[in-house]
């Protein structure tokens, strides 16, 4: 990503506001409940394996389409492994309800879905994107162009290019968040390039040449090729570790069943509250729609941003009812917090699952303009009113079912949860500062 309109966030997620503390929590059954809190983790766990389980399948799919772009470079192959690009967001965007309340998701997260980030560490940059940064020292530091490259004072040998390089070395290079080495956007960099048409039409149009060592353009197309090969690698070694850890006796299964089943219950709503509100409705949605702004968008070199965040919106209603479709069709679904809040007040359980469907209607609102041709990133752009009410209407859909997300809560008095906030919703003028 370009420079923004003001100082970059980096972020993994929603840290323009403080990470809110889930405290214990006084939790009151319903008279009669018949739905076991043990049956409802049990539901929640299997389902965060499948998700993971079907993201771990399509990005080895994405590796494969990677290994006959490496190996035959045409528009054909690039386009094919564009197209699995995009297939693996749609299960692995569902899983990121797992995340807050799961430590052990969340601290792994940054592995697989860091962004922002300063592409330039990676490849070659348009002139636009300027030279240097106060902020990154390696903000231009191109590892493909180069053999070595100095992090924190210190000379360090680039010269082979693989998954420990990666991971090891240039993830998070001098504590900085913004240098992402890895994961599905470092992907989509060298997939798409940079897009610079702003808040034009148009998605990044990297040449299938770049990787084509015989007629190479933009230069070192073969360690363009082992960048994006350790890449791949490591987001199937990284998902392989996420379904463990969801596999029966895995170590996120085991923290929630081994565990308070009270601190399980609000576990499920932590992930649904700070999701919808601090996360996607604040600092994926709101800030971009607040600035106008293309680099704040989530997946901005593919122009892919409308199915990212439907899908978080899908994954939210997912654990609440208790239900997921997998890719191959089937469903994973079983006893819900949803039954659970129905047994204690039925007008919220009815008043939630409304809105739940609501805010999907609206993101799918968004998608439909970009697939009539208004990409995530026109639709955000200054002047465009239809557009940014589109947007606006599915923030205020996530604001909206957070409240009875809350509402949810205090029916089970779990009136201890606080969610993700964000200064893009609750404090918008110091965006600006």
């Amino acid at each position: 990503m370009r420079n923004s309109l003001v100082t970059k966030r980096h972020r993994r997620f929603a840290a323009i506001a403080a990470t809110a503390a889930l405290t214990a929590a006084v939790f009151v059954l319903p008279a009669k409940a018949e739905t076991a809190p043990k049956e409802i983790i049990k539901t929640y766990s299997d389902i965060a394996l499948a998700v993971f389980e079907d993201s771990l399948t399509t990005a080895k799919s994405l590796n494969t389409a990677i290994d006959a772009l490496i190996a035959n470079p045409s528009a054909q192959s690039l386009e094919a492994a564009r197209e699995a690009w995009k297939a693996a967001r749609i299960p692995y965007q569902q899983s990121e309800v797992f995340r807050f309340g799961n430590a052990i998701v969340d601290d792994w997260e940054g592995r697989v879905n860091a962004w922002p980030l300063d592409e330039g560490l990676i490849d070659y940059v348009d002139s636009s994107y300027g030279s240097e940064s106060d902020e990154n020292s390696l903000y231009t530091a191109n590892v493909i162009a180069n053999t070595e490259i100095e992090i924190d004072g210190q000379k360090v040998d680039v010269s082979k290019i693989t998954p420990e390089l990666l991971s090891q070395t240039l993830q998070e290079a001098g504590d900085i968040e913004a240098n992402v080495a890895t994961g599905y956007h470092a992907i989509e960099f060298l997939l798409w390039g940079q897009d610079l048409n702003g808040t034009g039409p148009g998605a990044g149009n990297r040449p299938y040449t770049d990787y084509d060592t015989a007629n190479c353009t933009g230069g070192n197309c073969d360690r363009r090729a082992d960048y994006l090969k350790s890449a791949s690698t490591l987001l199937v070694n990284d998902l392989q570790e996420m379904v463990d850890n969801w596999k029966d006796g895995g170590a996120a299964r085991k923290n929630l069943e081994d565990g308070d089943v009270q601190q399980g219950i609000s576990t499920v709503f932590t992930g649904m509250g700070s999701l919808s509100y601090g996360e996607l409705a604040g600092e994926r949605m709101k800030l971009g729609l607040l600035l106008h702004d293309p680099e704040e968008e989530h997946d901005c070199f593919s122009d892919n941003t409308y199915i990212s965040h439907l899908y978080d919106a899908v994954g939210i209603r997912n654990v609440y009812r208790g239900s997921y479709k997998r890719i191959d069709g089937t469903e994973v679904s079983g006893p819900s917090v949803s039954d659970l809040v129905k047994e204690s007040d039925p007008a919220v359980d009815a008043e939630l699952g409304g809105k739940l469907d609501a805010t999907v209607a609206k993101m799918e609102a968004i998608e439909k303009r970009a697939m009539d041709g208004e990409a995530y990133d026109q639709q955000i752009g200054e002047g465009n009113a239809e557009g940014n009410a589109t947007v606006q209407a599915a923030i205020d859909a996530l604001v909206d079912q957070t409240r009875s997300i809350e509402r949810a809560v205090t029916a089970l008095k779990l009136d201890s949860i606080a969610f993700e906030g964000s200064d893009s919703l609750d404090s918008p003028d110091k965006v600006f500062q």
